[in-house]
């Protein structure tokens, strides 16, 4: 489960923003779907990631946020010594949306077709 305290704790504020991108890019990449969004590699890596929310609105009681995460993937090969898939790291992008519980500050994040 995500919790994202620091975000509920700014929400209606001007900083609401600001904190709610620091603590999406402080999540660990594994509370992601990342590996789901790949389009151009196989594996995720684990370089940090950053955000942009794209949209930020409450709805059905909760705060939903939309934004994209920008992060990097690698096609991974054998790992033979004759394997001739080079180590490239490629950029990726998905967009997930957040919905946040305003009471308890527990989030679900979902990988969207966009």
């Amino acid at each position: 489960m995500i919790n994202l305290p620091d975000s509920l704790h700014a929400w209606g504020t001007p900083g609401f923003e600001a904190v709610l991108k620091r603590e999406i890019e402080q999540l660990d990449a594994v509370q992601l779907p990342l590996q789901q969004g790949l389009a151009i590699s196989s594996h995720v890596t684990d370089r940090p990631f950053q955000a942009m929310l794209i949209s930020v609105r409450e709805e059905s009681g909760l705060i939903r946020v939309k934004a994209g995460i920008f992060y990097t993937g690698v096609i991974a090969g054998c790992s033979c010594a004759d394997d001739p898939t080079p180590i490239d790291e490629q950029t990726e992008y998905c967009v997930v949306q957040f919905d946040i519980d305003p009471a308890t500050a527990a989030a679900t994040v979902t990988l969207l077709e966009e």
